[in-house]
This record gives structure tokens, sequence and C-alpha cells, in this order.
């Protein structure tokens, strides 16, 4: 375990002066339960603290970063920039997940692929590097890991909203998405969806849920009208 997450520190950029924070961090309350460790053995608590850490420097971000934006557009940017989808997304960037310590059940079921578990063990890292380190190190790895790269997160998960304005703008007629494919056990199911304009197929593309699966086609439907 420790040498786990000893490689998970190198890869964030982060030494842990607590190793706890950083193991109690990556515990998911189906492993807490296991190990009995008790309620307060899981990550839900850091998940809590970091949850507003992630807030405020994510405001604090497009703030600086959007002088000429009311408010209401830049609440919508950072619900866009922080929602589940997106914070799981950037775990996988960096491997959060093949870290994380669940329950055998939990586990076996897929619980590594759920957005839901991956997003809440993001911010409670976020949580952990906050009480180790300080806020200026809870920054860095917000600039580093979460707000990095904002243009194309946002081009992806805002992806079937944009498909829905450019066809729209072009006076064509709305975006229709089609499963083509529904695999695996109820538990840790896979989809595959495409994305057609005009009843022709303009992008292909596969996620844990529906709804992942449509944003995948859209944003391949996107990058083949942009050509």
């Amino acid at each position: 375990m420790e040498k786990n997450l000893s490689i998970l520190e190198k890869v964030i950029g982060y030494k842990f002066h607590n190793k706890h924070l950083l193991m109690q961090a990556m515990t998911h309350s189906s492993y807490a339960n296991e190990k009995k460790l008790g309620k307060l053995g899981c990550n839900e608590r850091l998940e809590f603290l970091g949850d507003a850490v992630l807030e405020l420097i994510s405001s604090d971000f497009l703030f600086a970063t959007y002088p000429g934006i009311p408010e209401g557009e830049l609440t919508k940017k950072r619900a866009s920039m922080v929602c589940e989808p997106s914070l799981a997304y950037c775990a996988r960037q960096f491997g959060l997940p093949e870290y994380l310590f669940l329950g055998k059940g939990e586990d076996m079921t897929g619980g590594r692929n759920r957005d839901s578990i991956v997003s809440d063990a993001t911010e409670a890292l976020l949580g952990a590097i906050y009480l180790d380190g300080g806020f200026a190190n809870a920054k860095e790895f917000v600039l580093k890991f979460i707000l990095n790269d904002m243009e194309h997160k946002q081009l992806f998960y805002d992806s079937k909203t944009i498909l829905q304005e450019i066809v729209q703008e072009n006076g064509r007629q709305t975006v229709e998405y089609q499963l083509v494919k529904e695999e695996g056990p109820d538990h840790n199911k896979s989809f595959t969806v495409n994305a057609l304009v005009n009843g022709k197929i303009m992008g292909a593309g596969f996620g844990h849920t529906k709804k992942a699966a449509e944003q995948a086609a859209a944003y391949e439907a996107i990058r083949k009208m942009k050509q």
C-alpha cells in the first residue's frame, strides 16, 4: 500500500508529511466498512473539505481569467469545470483510480470506473493536500490537474450543447443520438452511441453511461464538422 501511494505522490508532484492523510483520501467507505475502520476511516470528511477548497480556487481562477464575464456566466463555467464527470475525467488523466482502496464487492462491480467514486476521491485528495501543505500547494494541484487545458475540457463536457448550437446556426435539423450497442452486466455496463446530424452519422462515442457515450459522440461530430 505504502509503495502504491508513494508512486501517486510522484505522479502529482506532492510529498505528504502526514501519509495517513493520503491513505484516508484514497479510502472509499466500502473499504472502511470491510476493514472495520469506522465511519471516520473513509475519505468523506476530506471530500467535504476538498469540495470547498476547489470552489474557492476555481472561482478565483475564473474571476481573474475572465474579467469581462458577468456572475451568471462565471457560475455556469465553474459548474461545468468542477462537475462530477469533469473531475473524474481529470483524475483518470493522471491515473488516480488505480490507487483507490475499495471494498472487494465495490471493486468487482466496477467501482473504479464510477464517476461519483473517482470525483469524490479527487476532492478528498485536494482536501488532504490542503490540510497537509496549505493553500498554495492545494492551488498548485488544482491548476496543474483540474484547471489545465480548459478549452478542450469545456468542449468535451459541453459537447452536446455546443453541437446543438452549431447545427442550429447552420439552419440544419436537430441532432439525434442512436444507441448502437449496450454491453456488460447491470453494475458495469458500457454503451456505444452514434451522433446523427440530418440523419447522417457524424460521430461515434463510447462510455459507461449513455450520457457519457452521447457526449463523446457529440465531441467527435464537432471535430469532424470543424474540419
